[in-house]
């Protein structure tokens, strides 16, 4: 009987120490220390958001069902419901940093970065605000990395410092605090790079270092 039973000693910042005894059974089950409630709340959404996919309000040329249905299900909470508006495209609007930053121009909802380089490899950025001309770092603990190179990886704000997104006319980099991006694109979208870095530890996202941008979709996300 003991051989299945653990005691655990929980505490935190969001709760009071306490005691807990549970069986080697419930401990495969993901715990969370702020709220077991929650997390199986949560637990819940995630699989029932898995079984859906976004409404676009125009067909992608760079992400398939199966992106959609993976990007959904790691979205933040309260976007995945909302509907996916095609902000940007190169292959519309052609490949213009100025012309990104223009269409998006008076919206304050969330976008969704994706990029396909030459190498046909697909990956982004999910920014919790819109991509704006800014001399200083914008954006919340929600910014995430995403690639499908080639299997779906996730990259989550590390905590170490809050250098989510910043841009000029000459460039829109997301990440940084470590000598190089995270992401970054110049004027033209033509020329790429990603390096890891401290804001979200994560490797590069291409195949090389330095790339070529095949084509780049923006998409908001609005209720």
């Amino acid at each position: 009987m003991i051989e299945n039973m653990k005691v655990l000693y929980i505490a935190g910042d969001c709760v009071e120490p306490y005691v807990k005894i549970i069986t080697v059974k419930q401990t495969k089950r993901r715990l969370s220390l702020c709220s077991l409630e929650d997390s199986e709340a949560d637990e819940q959404e995630f699989q029932e958001v898995g079984n859906s996919f976004p409404v676009l309000s125009d067909q992608s040329q760079l992400i398939d069902d199966r992106h959609l249905k993976t990007l959904l299900a790691h979205l933040p909470p309260r976007t995945q419901s909302y509907k996916w508006y095609l902000v940007y495209s190169t292959a519309i609007h052609g490949s213009s940093l100025k012309t990104l930053y223009r269409n998006m121009a008076g919206l304050d909802s969330p976008v969704l970065l994706v990029i396909k380089d030459m190498h046909k490899k697909v990956f982004g950025a999910f920014s919790s605000d819109p991509f704006r001309i800014s001399k200083y770092c914008y954006g919340t603990g929600e910014t995430f990395l995403f690639t499908f190179s080639p299997d779906f990886q996730q990259y989550k704000w590390s905590g170490e410092n809050s250098y989510f997104v910043s841009g000029d006319l000459e460039s829109l980099q997301i990440g940084g605090g470590g000598g190089g991006f995270a992401l970054w694109l110049d004027a033209d979208l033509y020329h790429g790079a990603s390096f890891s870095c401290p804001t979200f530890h994560n490797p590069t996202l291409s195949t090389h270092q330095d790339f070529i941008v095949q084509d780049v979709e923006v998409w908001t996300l609005k209720n």
